[in-house]
C-alpha cells in the first residue's frame, strides 16, 4: 500500500503543500530523538502543551530529515532545501492520513480495548496468527490518539488481518481512534481504575470504549464481566456477540480449570463441540486473556489441532527491557524472551540511549516466523544495524548464519548460543553496552547470566517509564517557558546516577543537579551533556569542574573569591555561576543585606557570569508555616529585581523546589527544581505520580518452627504456634532499618503481607510466611508500588529521602523500560 507522494499525502490531509510533491514516503515520525535519517520519511511536528516538535527541525535537518508536517513555520530553517505541507493541526492531519490508509486495508481488523491485557491478547493473537495470515500488530502499546495512527500505518495489503488496540483516558478520544481502527472483529478486555479519573463512573467509560466497535460485526467479550456484558448487548444488539463465561451459558462456556506446576489445562463448551487446550501460564490474568485469544480462534474457523498447537506455545510478552550492570564495565540491555523486527526497532532506540559507552554491540538471535523472506528479512535487519549506530554486530541461529553476506565484513556469528558461549571468554566485551535480542528457543538468558554482573539476589528495580512519567506530571504543572532543573544528588536519591542522566538528557531537561564535583564527572564521563550544576563545590575541585564545565553554586564570599582567582589563573571568562541567597532556611547562601557587598564583587567582572539566582524553601510542605513560606518568596524577589537592575545580563531566577511547584504554582519564576517527585513521592498529588523504585529480594530458605521456638539474635522473636517462616537475604548493611524488626513491617509475598519476625541481621531477615503459599526463590517485596514508601517512612518516623538514600550501594539497581 505504501509509498505515497507528498502530493498525495497533502490532498488527503488538506494542506499546502510546498516542495516537492513527487517525493515518496514510506515512514512516518514523530520523536526527534529516535528519527532515522532518511529521503523518504515524513516527520510531524506535534505541538502540545508541554512539547512542540517544530523547535526540534534544525535537528532533524542537520541528520538529513527534508519532509515534514508543519502548523507554523519554524524560524531560521532553510525553507529552499526541505519539503513541507503546512496544516491547521498537525495530529489531526496524521489521524486522516491514517484513517484513509487504513481503508485501503483488504484484509481483516481486530480491535482490541479495555482496562488490562490489551497488549497481551494482542501479541498472543499476533503469535497464533501471524503464520496463516501474515499478521500485523500494533508496536509494544500503541493505543493512543498518536499511537493508534502510527500503528495503522503499517498496514499493508500482504497481510489478511491487522491487529490494533486502543486506550482513552477522556471521553471523546474514542470517536477519533474508531475512525482510524475501524474494526471488523472488537474485543473488550475487562474494565478496572487505570484513567478512570476521567470519567464519572465506570458506565460512562465501558460506553466511550464501546464506540471503537461502531461498525464491528462481531464483538468479544467476558459475559462474567456483568456491566460490560450488559451495555455491549444493550447498544449493540444486531451485531454477532461471541461471549464466554466460567459459569453462565455463553457463546463459549468454561467447564473446568485445571492448574499444573506450569501449564492450565481448560476445557471448554463451544457451540456443539466440546474440547480442551492448555496454555503455559497458570495466573488468573494470562487465563483470562487465552481465554479471549481462543474465542477469537474458535470464530476465524482455526482447526482445533492448530489452535492446541498455537495455545500450548505462546510465549511470555516481553513488557520490558531491563538494563543492568555487566562485566568489564559494560552495560547489558536483556530483551532475551522475543524477536521480531518491530520490537527491535524498539530495543535498538533504547540501545542509542546509552551514552556512557561509545561502543554498541548487538547480539541477536534467528528472527523466528516473521512472515518475510529470508534473504528480505535479514537484509533489513542488516540495513537496521548500520541506521542505529551499530558498532558490533554478532548473530545467532541457522537462519541469520546463511544471511550474514548482508552484514558488515567485520560482523560475527554462530549456529547456536551453545557455540556463541563456547567463545566467549572473560575479555571478549569491555566498556560496551550490549543489547541481546533473542527468540525464547534460543535461551539467550544463559548469555545473560555470563555477561551480567554478579551480585547478590537482592535488588533495587527502578522503573525508567515511571520517571518520565513524572517528570512530564510535574512539567503539566507549569508553563511551557519555564525550565526545570532535576536534582540528582546522592545518587540520584538512591536511583543511580547516569542511568537516571541518560533519560532526563533523552527528555530534555534543562539542568540536572548534583551534591558534589565527582558527581558531575561522573555524569560528563559516561556521556551527559546536559548543564551540571554542583551544589556544594569545594575548592579542591574547581580544576575538574572547569575541565567537566560543571557549573558551581556560590554560597560565600570565600567561595566566590576563590572562584574568580582560579578562573583569573586559568584565564577563563564569562564562566557560569549560580548564586544562592538564603530567604530564611540559614543553611547556606548570602544574606539579603550582603547583597551590596555581592554586587561590588561580581559586578564588571569578566571571568564569571551569573547565570542563575535562587534560594531554597525551608518549609514548603507545611500549610501552617505558609506565612514564612511567602515571606521567604517575598525577600527572594526583592533581592533578585536589586541583583538585575544592577547586573548587566539576565539571570535565571529559582526558588521552587517538589512542594513548591505543587503548592505556589505562582512563583516558578524562570525555572522549578524537581527533586523528590521525579521519584513518586508527592504530598499533594501521590495519586497522580507512579511508583519509581522497587526494593525486592526473594526467599532463600523456609523453616517451620514448634511453639515456644524463638527466631534471630537476642531470641526476640518467639513463636506462639506453629509458624512458617522464610530467610530473605536482605540486612541493615542493604539499608533496611533494625527498627522494621519483630513485625513492625511486612513484606509483600505472592500478593500476601508477611510480618518481619526477629531482629533484622546485617545481611538476612526472617518473615512469618505462615498461611502464605511460597516457595524457595519466590519473590519478596520489601517496599514500592505495595507496600509503599511513604507508609515505610511513616513507619520509621523519617522522609521517603532518607529512606531511598540508606538503600547500599551493594544492592544491585535493575532499570526498567517498558
Amino acid at each position: 500500500m505504501n509509498p505515497y507522494t507528498l502530493g498525495d499525502i497533502n490532498k488527503i490531509v488538506s494542506g499546502k503543500l510546498f516542495g516537492n510533491p513527487t517525493v515518496r514516503i514510506q515512514s512516518l515520525s514523530l520523536d526527534s530523538r529516535t528519527a532515522v535519517p532518511s529521503s523518504s520519511i515524513l516527520f510531524f511536528c506535534i505541538r502540545g502543551l508541554r512539547h512542540d516538535g517544530h523547535i526540534y527541525v534544525e535537528e532533524l535537518y542537520n541528520k538529513g530529515i527534508k519532509n515534514f508536517v508543519f502548523e507554523y513555520i519554524p524560524q531560521g530553517i532553510n525553507l529552499d532545501d526541505i519539503n513541507y505541507l503546512l496544516v491547521d493541526g498537525s495530529i489531526n492531519s496524521l489521524q486522516k492520513l491514517a484513517s484513509y490508509h487504513r481503508q485501503q486495508f483488504k484484509g481483516k481488523i481486530i480491535g482490541i480495548t479495555g482496562s488490562n491485557g490489551k497488549t497481551i491478547i494482542k501479541e498472543w493473537l499476533w503469535q497464533c496468527l501471524r503464520k496463516n495470515y501474515n499478521a500485523i500488530r500494533s508496536p509494544k502499546s500503541y493505543n493512543s490518539q498518536i499511537g493508534v495512527p502510527l500503528s495503522a500505518w503499517l498496514l499493508n495489503n500482504d497481510a489478511k488481518i491487522g491487529i490494533l488496540e486502543a486506550g482513552i483516558s477522556i471521553p471523546g478520544e474514542m470517536e477519533k481512534l474508531q475512525k482510524i481502527i475501524s474494526p471488523e472483529i472488537g474485543i473488550f478486555t475487562n474494565i478496572g481504575e487505570a484513567h478512570q479519573e476521567g470519567f464519572l463512573d465506570f458506565s460512562q467509560k465501558i460506553i466511550e470504549k464501546s464506540i471503537l466497535f461502531k461498525d464491528s460485526q462481531v464483538l468479544i467479550y467476558s459475559k462474567d464481566h456483568k456491566t460490560i456484558s450488559e451495555i455491549l448487548k444493550e447498544k449493540y444488539p444486531k451485531k454477532t456477540h461471541l461471549d464466554w463465561s466460567y459459569n453462565k451459558n455463553a457463546w463459549l462456556t468454561i467447564k473446568n480449570i485445571e492448574k499444573q506446576t506450569d501449564i492450565t489445562r481448560i476445557k471448554f463448551n463451544c457451540k456443539t463441540i466440546s474440547e480442551e487446550i492448555d496454555i503455559p501460564f497458570t495466573d488468573k490474568a494470562s487465563i483470562e486473556n487465552a481465554i479471549h485469544v481462543l474465542v477469537v480462534l474458535l470464530h476465524l474457523n482455526m482447526h482445533i489441532e492448530d489452535i492446541k498447537k498455537a495455545m500450548i506455545n505462546l510465549q511470555p510478552v516481553a513488557m520490558r527491557l531491563e538494563l543492568k550492570k555487566g562485566i568489564n564495565n559494560c552495560t547489558v540491555i536483556n530483551d532475551s524472551y522475543n524477536s521480531d523486527l518491530n520490537s527491535l526497532d524498539i530495543a535498538l532506540d533504547f540501545l542509542n540511549l546509552q551514552t556512557q559507552h561509545s561502543t554498541r554491540t548487538l547480539i541477536l538471535s534467528d528472527i523466528l516466523q516473521s512472515g518475510k523472506e529470508e534473504k528480505d528479512l535479514y537484509k533489513e535487519v542488516a540495513q537496521k544495524t548500520k541506521e542505529k549506530n551499530i558498532t558490533q554486530f554478532i548473530g545467532i541461529g541457522d537462519a541469520i548464519y546463511k544471511n550474514k553476506n548482508y552484514f558488515d565484513a567485520d560482523s560475527v556469528f554462530f549456529k547456536s548460543t551453545q557455540e556463541f558461549i563456547e567463545y566467549l571468554s572473560s575479555s571478549s566485551f569491555k566498556d560496551e553496552a550490549i543489547l541481546l535480542k533473542g527468540s525464547r528457543n534460543f535461551q539467550f538468558e544463559k548469555i545473560a547470566s555470563l555477561l551480567e554482573e554478579k551480585t547478590h539476589t537482592t535488588i533495587l528495580e527502578i522503573n525508567l517509564n515511571a520517571i518520565i512519567h513524572n517528570l512530564n506530571f510535574y512539567r503539566s504543572l507549569i508553563t511551557r517557558e519555564t525550565k526545570i532543573m532535576v536534582m540528582l544528588k546522592a545518587f540520584s536519591y538512591g536511583s543511580g546516577s547516569y542511568e537516571i542522566a541518560n533519560v532526563l538528557q533523552n527528555q530534555r531537561v534543562d539542568y540536572v543537579g548534583v551534591a558534589i564535583a565527582d558527581e558531575g564527572v561522573t555524569l560528563r564521563k559516561n556521556g551527559i551533556n546536559t548543564p551540571i550544576i554542583v551544589m556544594s563545590p569545594s575548592i579542591p575541585d574547581f580544576d575538574s569542574m572547569l575541565a567537566y564545565r560543571l557549573e558551581p553554586e556560590i554560597h560565600s564570599f570565600e567561595l566566590l573569591d576563590a572562584f574568580k582567582e582560579h578562573l583569573t589563573i586559568n584565564q577563563t571568562f564569562n564562566y557560569p555561576i549560580h548564586i544562592k541567597i538564603d530567604t530564611g532556611m540559614h543553611r547556606l547562601g548570602f544574606m539579603p543585606e550582603e547583597i551590596n557587598k555581592l554586587l561590588d564583587t561580581i559586578k564588571n567582572n569578566k571571568n564569571i557570569l551569573v547565570k542563575s539566582v535562587f534560594s531554597h524553601l525551608a518549609a514548603s510542605d507545611e500549610p501552617e508555616q505558609d506565612d514564612f513560606t511567602y515571606q521567604q518568596l517575598k525577600i527572594f524577589e526583592e533581592t533578585c529585581k536589586k541583583l538585575s537592575s544592577n547586573l548587566n545580563n539576565k539571570f535565571i531566577r529559582h526558588i521552587l523546589n517538589t512542594n513548591g511547584i505543587e503548592r505556589f504554582p505562582l512563583y516558578q519564576f524562570e525555572m522549578v527544581r524537581l527533586g523528590i517527585g521525579l521519584y513518586g513521592v508527592s504530598n499533594k498529588f501521590q495519586n497522580k505520580v507512579e511508583n519509581v523504585s522497587t526494593f525486592k529480594s526473594k526467599i532463600v530458605q523456609i523453616k517451620n518452627i514448634m511453639p515456644g521456638e524463638t527466631i534471630g539474635y537476642g531470641r526476640k522473636g518467639k513463636a506462639i504456634k506453629m509458624t512458617k517462616i522464610a530467610t530473605i537475604p536482605i540486612g541493615y548493611a542493604d539499608g533496611l532499618d533494625r527498627k522494621l524488626s519483630n513485625g513492625n513491617w511486612h513484606f509483600l509475598v505472592n500478593g500476601k503481607y508477611a510480618p518481619t519476625i526477629g531482629n533484622i541481621c546485617m545481611d538476612l531477615c526472617m518473615i512469618d510466611i505462615t498461611g502464605i503459599e511460597a516457595n524457595f526463590h519466590d519473590e519478596v517485596i520489601v517496599f514500592g508500588r505495595d507496600p509503599g514508601i511513604v507508609n515505610l517512612a511513616e513507619k520509621l518516623g523519617t522522609i521517603t529521602y532518607e529512606v531511598l538514600t540508606k538503600v547500599s550501594q551493594r544492592v544491585k539497581r535493575v532499570y526498567i523500560h517498558e
